[in-house]
């Protein structure tokens, strides 16, 4: 039984974000820092239409962005 510890949530998306993005997790929450007024499905349709992202890719910054903020 392996005794590492699994991401659950949001965060379990990010190695595969990464991967197919080529981008740090930073990079994505800068760019949403950016958009810190928009709605949380706001902020998705954003990352979809301007930067090519997936929904489910997309979603999962969002929330992770917006618990890590407040927001």
């Amino acid at each position: 039984m392996s005794t590492e510890k699994q991401i659950k949530g949001p965060a379990s998306y990010f190695p595969s974000i990464e991967a197919k993005y080529g981008f740090p997790i930073k990079h994505w929450l800068d760019l949403l820092a950016t958009q810190n007024e928009l709605r949380h499905m706001e902020m998705v349709a954003w990352l979809k239409s301007e930067h090519g992202l997936g929904h489910g890719h997309a979603n999962a910054l969002v929330a992770h962005f917006r618990s890590q903020n407040g927001t």
